[in-house]
């Protein structure tokens, strides 16, 4: 009974994830493991690489044991990762020559204000439908390659490799024999032209990044090369990658045009399925890659909010308010919806719509009687009222959803997605598996390795576990709204 299995990789901003699936998508064994954040300063974000390869080894392995399963079980591997993070690594050692510069972080503010002022963020958009900010990795390489020694020259030379995370895991497992991404996380650097499908010699000046650094781009189901022997006790091809935004689209079954996905993990993504229209959004929002399949690309747009579920580990491991993310539905509920109290949780600038890097995070509004329970469900409202924030850019762009399916961590907290549906005033649904990102990896590999014969044949998989109904009187919900719009504008840096 070989061949039995698939193995999910989920390496996400604060943990990581592997899950051991049965070909009928079942999962067997799992394993998850938390690493350490590092911020040098304010608005940095920094990992170290040795601790996330580390971290995905140790899940990986314990979740085989789980499993009882060995590499000789696993018929392939899919993986999917945090986006836009950045690393960069000796071909030789295999050795990154700076930590891991998160998708967070902030420092290339300035770059991207000085290229913005020399006109060149129209060009970003068109080429690549980001826009000019520090999320994205372009600045990161940038930064690593002007201010780390000798590294500018060795990148000259030929002997560094860049890439975001999934292709760093993928060097790694190779036993650094492949040096590959997808293009759904290519498109999310800044120098991968989304409609020539390749990566951009423009860009690659604009930003004074040599090519020889940039690893080949592939389908999101593709044949990545069979893991080394010393890795997992045998080889094992590799057969999916996709960014985590995406991956979640996909294991959430959104093959349709139109449809939406917000996943709530670190920060909230999202994406609406836009088929094989390239959107350029007016409001703000970034056109990406929503999937290449048989070299066939989907385009979604995409609303990105930088802190969500974070805000849950502020409340937890920095005011010290809460012993577990989980305690926050039961206060919420005891404590009602808060109008006079709002957080805003801009610890690393605003994403989508406002993009002000320099807006930093604040409690507004606190009188005599505010106390734990009204910051706690607060700040769960503000997750609601960002994604809120979202899906009226999405409108105005002419993308208007009539139901969103949610997933990630937050979406267990019944409180929060009532509100949710009262803010956004449509439905929300809910899967019975909710850890739909690590799932679309698992679907990845099951697909390229012929487990599933079409793409398709996942929406049949896709089971509603519940779906709460808007049900906040429209003048209620405009008085919230309103109320959080001057919090938004308090903070905002242009005061």
């Amino acid at each position: 009974m070989s061949k039995r299995y698939l193995l999910a990789i989920d390496q996400g901003t604060s943990s990581s994830r592997a899950v051991i699936y049965g070909h009928d998508a079942s999962a067997v064994a799992s394993a998850q493991q938390e690493f350490a954040q590092h911020y040098p300063q304010p608005g940095w974000v920094e990992h170290d690489p040795e601790a996330i390869w580390g971290s995905v080894q140790s899940v990986t392995r314990e979740a085989m044991r789980g499993a009882g399963a060995r590499a000789a079980d696993i018929t392939a591997i899919g993986i999917t990762n945090q986006r836009e993070t950045t690393l960069i690594w000796d071909r030789q050692t295999g050795r990154c020559v700076y930590n891991a510069i998160v998708w967070q972080d902030r420092r290339t503010a300035g770059q991207c204000e000085a290229l913005k002022e020399n006109g060149a963020e129209t060009k970003v958009i068109e080429k690549t439908g980001l826009r000019l900010d520090p999320y994205f990795s372009a600045t990161k390489v940038a930064w690593i390659l002007d201010n780390v020694d000798g590294v500018r020259q060795l990148a000259n030379d030929g002997k560094l490799a860049f890439g975001t995370v999934d292709c760093f895991l993928l060097w790694r497992l190779s036993g650094g024999r492949v040096h590959a991404t997808d293009a759904t996380n290519a498109s999310r650097t800044m120098l991968f032209n989304i409609h020539t499908q390749a990566w951009d010699d423009e860009l690659l000046g604009l930003f004074d990044i040599p090519a020889s650094l940039l690893p080949e781009v592939l389908d999101c189901a593709a044949d990545f090369g069979v893991t080394d022997e010393c890795t997992l006790g045998g080889t094992v091809p590799v057969c999916g990658i996709a960014g985590d935004q995406q991956a979640a689209l996909i294991g959430q079954a959104g093959f349709r045009k139109g449809m939406t996905k917000s996943t709530y993990g670190t920060g909230c993504f999202v994406i609406t399925n836009t088929g094989d229209n390239a959107l350029r959004s007016q409001n703000q929002l970034l056109t990406t890659i929503a999937s290449r399949l048989d070299g066939a690309v989907t385009y979604g747009l995409e609303g990105s909010v930088f802190i969500a579920g974070s805000a849950i580990q502020w409340l937890r491991d920095e005011l010290h308010v809460i012993a577990a993310a989980s305690d926050t539905e039961k206060i919420a509920a005891a404590c009602g919806v808060v109008d006079d109290v709002h957080v805003v949780p801009a610890f690393t600038g605003l994403g989508a719509p406002y993009w002000d890097p320099h807006a930093r995070g604040a409690i507004l509004g606190l009188t005599r009687g505010s106390g734990r329970e009204q910051i706690v469900t607060a700040t769960l409202q503000a997750v609601a009222f960002q994604t809120r924030d979202l899906i009226d850019a999405m409108s105005n762009d002419g993308v208007a959803p009539n139901v969103i399916r949610v997933d990630g961590g937050m979406v267990a907290n019944n409180w929060f997605l009532q509100f949710l549906a009262d803010i956004l005033g449509i439905p929300v649904e809910r899967p019975e598996n909710v850890e739909s990102t690590v799932l679309g990896a698992a679907y990845l590999a099951a697909y390229q390795s012929r487990i599933i014969a079409s793409i398709d044949d996942v929406a049949a998989l896709w089971r509603r576990d519940r779906v709460f109904d808007p049900a906040m009187s429209g003048d209620r919900r405009e008085s919230l709204l309103a109320g959080w719009r001057q919090a938004v504008q308090r903070v905002r840096s242009s005061n």
